[in-house]
């Protein structure tokens, strides 16, 4: 076989690159270990049937504004990809029955904020209109490719239009931690919290710094649009960008391990599957994996540049995460309000010092007493995944240790997720029944995926690390995978690497896969 571009693993960066080679003219070849492409983007019935869920990822709210959406959006849709628009966005509620939420209405955001604050319901005001003139200079940044010409044209331009001192303001922000920010903008421990949540998303507990800006970008962005999740489930994007590649000529083969990219002469030239098939590439193999394992496992001898294997080694995952899924014939009944019911997105983590001790618990090795959990009411944006008057839940459990060395709460003795792993499940639903009682006995049925299980599932989420690796400022921006090698080139010529490890990072946007597909199609 030979192809134009070959890739190893059909992730989404790896399917939205495939397409638009293809639509310029490029063969193209994805290469899949699993049985269905997507990567972590993934929807099935693992309850029971008629209930269907999203196994890791499902907010697709980055995929529906980004770039490559806004080219291949109209394309996509005629091959059946279909969104399902979330008002209520998300919202943590706490034990005392306080609760703030960010819906896309800003009257009831702001109604909300003031109940708590009335200087926060202003500063939220505030916020939310210069996000209006800081949004399109921020969002530049974050899709620009880290290149000297492109971060000097896009600080230019910022420049231009803003002035020196929103420069050194946008300059604070990028380097704050999340508690810094929230305390100098908000005197509200909920709405603190509940803004602090998205952090953890990231790797960034309350006090590292570098955390406040996706924080910061969540909240604004959802209350200026709202967010959305796939249509039936997350994989209606997977399906349309295979049947769109696949009516453009491209293959996607699964259960098509990979075993080794061959490079001769300083040059990748093909890959070599398990079952010794050998694939050939004209122009470019492109892999959708961790830094470590293009240079341990699918090259012998690594890239031949000492500098660039050395830090693909050191490349730093965050810590685990583990999912529950649960069919239930009902929505939780959440204690600090009925509205709580219409949010897709209800995080337990009622303040800043219990997140902070969540991520300190986990990075001691020790499994949290009372984690982060971001609880998914899917079936309250989109009746269709479950049986009529039923409900799936998507619980994240943030964050946990990949290998356990004890436990904070002193409950449980297993040190290995096959042993821990339903007795945390059980602390999980504990807790949910604390905010909402009755949750346990509503519960048809309940799936988990420890963080060992995440990783046997899909070798990128080594650890059962969700991000694609930390994003702290010394592995982001032009240092993401390696310094010096954000542009997704590797030392090996015709070698390069998309996925969550590069530059813009984690998230379903696409970003890393059609920033290449264009630079190499020459637009």
């Amino acid at each position: 076989m030979e192809f134009d571009a070959v890739f190893i693993g059909a992730g989404h960066n790896a399917l939205a690159a495939g397409v638009h080679l293809a639509t310029k003219g490029w063969s193209v070849g994805i290469f899949e270990c699993n049985e269905t492409p997507g990567g972590a983007i993934r929807t099935e019935e693992v309850t029971l049937p008629g209930f269907r869920h999203d196994l890791y990822a499902t907010n697709l709210g980055l995929f529906a504004g980004s770039a490559f959406h806004a080219d291949y959006g109209e394309t996509l849709a005629k091959r059946g990809l279909a969104f399902a628009p979330a008002e209520h966005c998300f919202a943590t509620p706490t034990p005392s029955g306080r609760w703030f939420g960010v819906s896309k209405d800003l009257e009831q955001t702001v109604a909300r904020a003031a109940a708590l604050s009335e200087a926060d319901a202003a500063r939220w005001r505030t916020m939310l209109a210069e996000f209006g003139g800081d949004a399109p200079h921020l969002f530049a940044l974050l899709g620009s490719p880290m290149s000297a010409r492109a971060l000097a044209r896009v600080g230019w331009k910022a420049w231009r239009d803003k002035g020196t001192a929103w420069m050194l303001d946008t300059a604070r922000l990028l380097t704050a931690s999340p508690r810094a920010f929230l305390q100098e903008n908000f005197e509200s421990e909920e709405i603190r919290a509940t803004m602090a949540a998205w952090g953890m998303h990231l790797d960034f507990s309350p006090d590292i710094g570098g955390g406040a800006l996706f924080p910061y970008l969540e909240s604004m962005a959802d209350q200026s649009f709202g967010m959305v999740i796939g249509q039936g489930g997350a994989d209606t994007m997977i399906n349309a960008m295979v049947a769109e590649l696949e009516a453009q000529g491209g293959t996607v083969r699964t259960n098509a391990a990979v075993a080794k990219i061959e490079a001769s002469g300083g040059r990748a030239s093909g890959i070599v599957l398990a079952d010794g098939t050998r694939v050939s590439a004209k122009k470019a193999v492109i892999a959708g994996v961790m830094p470590a394992a293009l240079v341990d496992s699918l090259l012998d001898g690594g890239t031949g540049n000492a500098r660039y294997d050395r830090g693909a080694r050191a490349f730093r995952h965050g810590p685990g995460t583990m999912m529950v899924h649960l069919a239930t014939s009902g929505l939780p009944d959440w204690a600090a309000n009925e509205d709580l019911k219409r949010f897709l997105y209800v995080h337990l983590a009622p303040d800043l010092d219990s997140m902070a001790r969540t991520y300190t618990d986990a990075m001691a090795g020790l499994l949290p007493a009372e984690p982060l959990l971001v609880v998914g009411q899917q079936t309250a944006v989109d009746p269709s995944r479950a049986p009529e008057g039923q409900h799936t839940l998507w619980i994240q459990v943030r964050t946990l240790p990949a290998t356990i060395r004890g436990d904070a709460a002193g409950l449980i003795t297993a040190t290995d997720w096959s042993e821990a792993g339903e007795a945390y499940a059980d602390r999980v639903v504990d807790i949910i029944e604390r905010y909402a009682p009755s949750t346990k006995a509503k519960i048809l049925a309940r799936h988990i995926e420890t963080p060992a299980d995440l990783e046997r599932r899909n070798p990128n989420l080594v650890g059962g690390d969700s991000a694609g690796g930390s994003h702290h400022i010394s592995q982001h921006f032009l240092f993401r995978p390696v310094p010096g090698w954000a542009r997704h080139k590797t030392p090996v010529k015709d070698l390069y690497l998309i996925g969550a490890a590069t530059w813009p990072g984690g998230g379903a946007g696409a970003g890393s896969g059609y920033m290449l597909a264009r630079a190499l199609a020459g637009g």
